[in-house]
């Protein structure tokens, strides 16, 4: 009884990390783990860059050419 216990609670964890990966993939959300992933696409955009993580680097040399 205790191993089914264990094993519910490690597939619930599982379970709600993907469900957050998931609803911030569709928010358009370019790394999940950095501070300001929220604002990365405003910020690269506007040509500011991004943070100090490097997430958007890549997307910015992109728009500069």
């Amino acid at each position: 009884m205790e191993d089914l216990i264990i094993i519910a609670i490690v597939v619930l964890i599982i379970t709600a990390a993907l469900v957050y990966i998931i609803r911030e993939k569709k928010k358009g959300t370019k790394c999940i783990g950095c501070p300001s992933a929220g604002a990365c696409n405003v910020k690269a955009a506007a040509g500011n860059g991004c943070s100090s993580c490097g997430c958007c680097s890549g997307e910015k040399e992109h728009t500069e050419e």
